[in-house]
């Protein structure tokens, strides 16, 4: 199984959509680098908003990463779908770290938030956007539910600041009180998103009972003999 992991490794990396995720990356790196650009001195609040946006949108371009245009095709591989997936994931994040890195070295150093704070924010929802496209995959049968998935994790980081009640803030200021508590709330959606992830790898189990019940029928077809003549 590790061999036949390893290769895939070499199809997997030319199947990425990599025009999404580096369209996604340049978008925010040009974000992040406007206060530098401009010679602006943005106050924390200002600067962690600049970040929090950067993260959304490297999450955005995170929810293409399981879309799979030979999806139905290399379903009969024997290396399952959760180590495909993995595969998927462990290609890009190294590449995805270095540019979150950049990201925080072209943040304004003067209101530039707790790295270990806004990093967190900026796993959880990278994290969120890849349980997505997770469940995606294991509920339909498409094989790009990379669009869906946006449009559905801009919709939450839209509504979510605005429906949350004050006792689970979670886009709190540095400077807040609440801070520490909210960053709590933070790990636990972080462990909660690696689960639902998790979870949403493996065939559904109708699935397989369907595929396996077909491979009866063609193998009981091919292994019965017609009528014999006298």
């Amino acid at each position: 199984m590790r061999v036949a992991a390893l290769d895939l490794a070499g199809p997997v990396w030319r199947t990425l959509p990599w025009r999404v995720l580096a369209a996604a990356g340049a978008l925010g790196l040009l974000i992040a680098a406007v206060p530098a650009a401009t010679g602006a001195a943005p106050t924390p609040w200002q600067t962690l908003t600049l970040l929090r946006g950067v993260a959304l949108t490297g999450a955005l371009g995170l929810a293409f990463l399981l879309d799979d245009p030979a999806r139905h095709l290399t379903a009969p591989v024997p290396v399952r779908r959760p180590v495909r997936q993995a595969l998927r994931v462990a290609l890009v994040a190294p590449l995805a770290a270095l540019w979150w890195t950049a990201v925080l070295l072209l943040a304004p150093s003067a209101s530039r938030p707790p790295a270990g704070g806004i990093t967190l924010e900026a796993a959880v929802v990278a994290l969120l956007a890849l349980a997505g496209g997770a469940a995606a995959v294991r509920l339909t049968d498409g094989a790009r539910p990379g669009p869906a998935v946006a449009a559905a994790l801009l919709l939450a980081a839209v509504l979510a600041p605005l429906s949350l009640p004050d006792d689970w803030a979670l886009f709190v200021a540095p400077g807040d009180p609440r801070w520490a508590a909210a960053h709590d709330r933070w790990a636990v959606l972080l462990a909660g998103a690696a689960v639902a992830g998790a979870w949403c790898g493996p065939e559904p189990l109708r699935r397989r009972r369907l595929r396996g019940a077909g491979r009866g029928r063609v193998r009981t077809r091919c292994g019965t003999s017609g009528p014999s003549r006298g």
